[in-house]
């Protein structure tokens, strides 16, 4: 592989530069360690998991990521990326980057106290000059309570909180375009975080940790709401029995104020539901918009179950799902409402099939034999395979990805 003369040249400038990334292995922690290896900074991607460890120094990626297997391969070639099981890596270097966030238990009830506990595990591999680096999304004053912690052991260590903002499946190129977050309590903490990401040429926003923590929980369940919008309005329009899709383009046509609606769809994965919750659980639980909103977003496969039900002796049918991760193109099925469906529809049909040559389910059963089999098909996840299939069967696409319409 050869490197430009402006790549080379970074690539020196950054030399002097190392970090560990905790949860080096996960969706968010790997391709940053990736993008900084690439950058010149020499990195350690620290993961509990032996398997995942395993996977990366060998070049492969252990999970979809777009151009992942290329730029990890590139960052091991270039000596600067390594991954480990040992805490140990932890000690020597400049900056630690903690990729763990706040967890919500069965209750719907945010831990607050589980990265405060991880951390202070840790704390005998880390040192006075460090910078320690809080990357996921976690609840508001943690940042505070990790600083509070970590300086009466080491009184001038710095604690900053740099949220990611990418969207899962295009992290190399979001890590690389958008602007960095730093809450800092200081000035000098936000230009030492400010050097990391320096070496990667974004730019940098200085706030405090709590606009910081805030910003990333309001931009998540900002998110979520607005799929709750989509998906409140493309079930008033199917009860009237018009096309949503249809509806949508009217209003958002070269119309800037209507341009962010988005299609209907199963509005899941790890972050925006549990991030919604954790907002709730900060007012003691005095958000109804945010309720309302999983209300919506959790109930939209009861309601295309009950929609089926009134169009088809589901009794007598066997109903393929097409695609089970929690979204298009990618491989992770956490939190996937796919699955949800799935749950229903074994209860109201005859049997169910499931197919998703992305994700890794044993239940999962090739495309042909899916499409063979079954009786009428529905898009769980709108993978690109999907959106040109031939078939005679009946295919309920509520997302909109084949462009035939979503009405039910």
């Amino acid at each position: 592989m050869s490197w430009t003369k402006e790549q080379i040249q970074t690539t020196e400038v950054n030399q002097g530069i190392s970090a560990v990334v905790v949860g080096g292995g996960g969706h968010v922690g790997l391709p940053l360690s990736i993008v900084l290896a690439n950058a010149g900074i020499t990195t350690v991607a620290f993961d509990l998991s032996e398997t995942t460890v395993h996977l990366i120094n060998s070049g492969k990626m252990p999970f979809h990521e777009a151009g992942g297997e290329q730029a990890l391969k590139a960052a091991l070639k270039k000596g600067k990326l390594r991954a480990s099981t040992n805490p140990e890596s932890i000690r020597d270097a400049n900056f630690v980057v903690v990729v763990i966030g706040t967890p919500i238990d069965e209750h719907l009830s945010p831990d607050p106290d589980n990265l405060v506990t991880a951390i202070l595990e840790l704390k005998e591999y880390l040192a006075e000059d460090q910078v320690v680096i809080l990357r996921s999304t976690i609840f508001p004053g943690v940042t505070w309570k990790v600083k509070s912690k970590l300086s009466e052991i080491f009184p001038k260590i710095r604690v900053v909180y740099c949220p990611e903002r990418i969207v899962q499946g295009q992290a190399l190129e979001e890590i690389k375009s958008l602007p960095q977050i730093i809450g800092a309590y200081d000035h000098d903490s936000y230009l030492a975080a400010k050097k990391l990401f320096d070496t990667i040429n974004v730019e940098s926003l200085q706030t405090l940790p709590e606009e910081a923590e805030l910003a990333k929980l309001f931009t998540n369940v900002w998110r979520y709401i607005k799929f709750a919008a989509a998906n409140q309005f493309w079930m008033m329009a199917n009860n009237l029995e018009v096309d949503y899709e249809k509806v949508k383009h009217a209003i958002s046509y070269k119309y800037p104020r209507a341009a962010d609606l988005p299609s209907a769809g199963f509005a899941a994965g790890p972050c925006l539901f549990k991030d919604t919750m954790q907002l709730s659980a900060l007012v003691q639980q005095n958000f109804p918009l945010g309720q309302s909103a999983m209300m919506v977003n959790e109930g939209t496969p009861n309601y295309l179950v009950s929609q089926l039900k009134k169009k088809y002796d589901l009794k007598s049918l066997t109903v393929g799902i097409l695609g089970m991760a929690f979204k298009g193109n990618i491989d992770d099925t956490r939190s996937s409402l796919a699955y949800k469906l799935r749950k229903l529809l074994l209860f109201e049909s005859k049997s169910v099939l499931t197919t998703d040559s992305l994700t890794n389910d044993s239940r999962n059963l090739s495309l042909d034999w899916v499409l063979e089999k079954s009786d009428i098909l529905i898009i769980g996840a709108p993978h690109d395979i999907y959106r040109s299939l031939t078939t005679d069967k009946p295919i309920i696409d509520i997302w909109g990805l084949r462009g035939k319409g979503v009405c039910v």
